[in-house]
This record gives structure tokens, sequence and C-alpha cells, in this order.
């Protein structure tokens, strides 16, 4: 009877670090990014914004240039780069996309796990230096339907004032969590994908 006892209690002993071993990791991603005096960018040169608490965005089908619509849950599954273009995509605005695509480029055999997407107006972009340059790029045309989604990001009044259009993250969760300023560098922004990714399971 006694060692029956033990066994049972050994059987239990690898049945909860199974499950620790399963979970934790999970729990540390979202703690260190989710949880009060967690991991924060702060003091770090060329990192996100952190959004405190992360906003859950509403599933919408959007309209892409072309034709057809997103998924109503496009910007779930994957942690997702949003850009949101007001005008006509200049410069600055290429140099954004480039580095957007450099950053998910850059994680290699991640890159997989993080999509694109362009949210911009019939007078943003030439169709065609889209399709050559960012063939990956999820292209939403600006359009009443995605009011929803726009109230929730943070900083927008940055482009009004001239200082450019944020990138937003969203995890795959559809959770909105971090966001970048215009003049944040590429290389930040890959730093804080790379700690994101390696920490998390999702997605």
């Amino acid at each position: 009877m006694m060692e029956r006892d033990a066994h049972d209690r050994r059987q239990r002993r690898v049945l909860i670090g199974l499950a620790l071993l399963f979970f934790a990791p999970l729990g540390l991603a979202f703690y260190m990014y989710y949880g009060h005096g967690a991991w924060h960018p702060r003091g770090r040169v060329n990192s996100g914004e952190l959004v405190e608490p992360a906003r859950p965005l509403p599933p919408l089908s959007l309209p892409l240039f072309g034709s057809g619509t997103t998924q109503p849950n496009f910007l779930k599954g994957k942690w997702t780069l949003l850009y949101v273009v007001t005008g006509p995509c200049a410069e600055a605005c290429r140099a954004r996309l480039y580095d957007t695509r450099q950053v998910r480029l850059a994680l290699d055999r991640d890159m997989t796990r993080v999509q694109r997407a362009l949210i911009a107006g019939d007078d943003c972009c030439d169709a065609q230096f889209l399709r050559q340059q960012h063939p990956d790029l999820i292209t939403i045309r600006a359009s009443a339907a995605d009011a929803p989604l726009l109230a929730l990001l943070p900083g927008r009044e940055d482009a009004s004032a001239g200082r450019g259009p944020r990138v937003y993250l969203i995890d795959p969760l559809g959770n909105l969590m971090m966001s970048y300023a215009a003049d944040a560098k590429a290389k930040g922004m890959l730093e804080d994908m790379k700690r994101l990714l390696r920490l998390s399971s999702i997605g």
C-alpha cells in the first residue's frame, strides 16, 4: 500500500512538472508585457511605447485595394505591424514601409509569425510599387468601416501635427500592445520583436 502511494505521488509530481513546462513560458510572456512592473522598453533608445492596458481591437471586415475584404479576425493568429497613412505615401512613408519589411525579413524563421498591414486612402500609393516592393503587405483601403479600429489607436494626432504616422504592434490575440513613433529606429523595433517572439508561444 505504501509503495502504491509513493508511486502515485511520483506520478502526480511528473504530471505537475509537465504542466509547468508547457504553461510557464506562456505565462512568462504574458507577464512580461502585460503585468505591472513588467518588462518595458523605458530607457531603451529606439524601442516602442507600451499601450497600457492592452486594447482589444474589434473584428472588422475591411475593404482591400483591388477587390475583396479582409477576414473579420485578420488581426488574430499572428503578430501584426500596422501602418496607417493619410494622404500620399511620400518618401518618409515609403521608408517606413521598407523598415517594417526589413524587420520582418530579419526575423528569419520567425517571419511567418508576423504580418504587415497598411490602411491608406486611394491617393496613397502606386499599386505597382506595392505589388513589386511589398507583395506580403495586406493593403486596406481607408473607409468608414475602419473607424472603430482607428479610434483605438493612440498617437494618431502625431500625423496631423506633422510628426508622421506611427507603426502599431498587435499581438496574435488581437490586442494593440505597442506603438512606434515616426522617428523610432527599425533596429529598436527588431529588438522588441525578437524579444517578444522569443518569450511568447502564441502566434
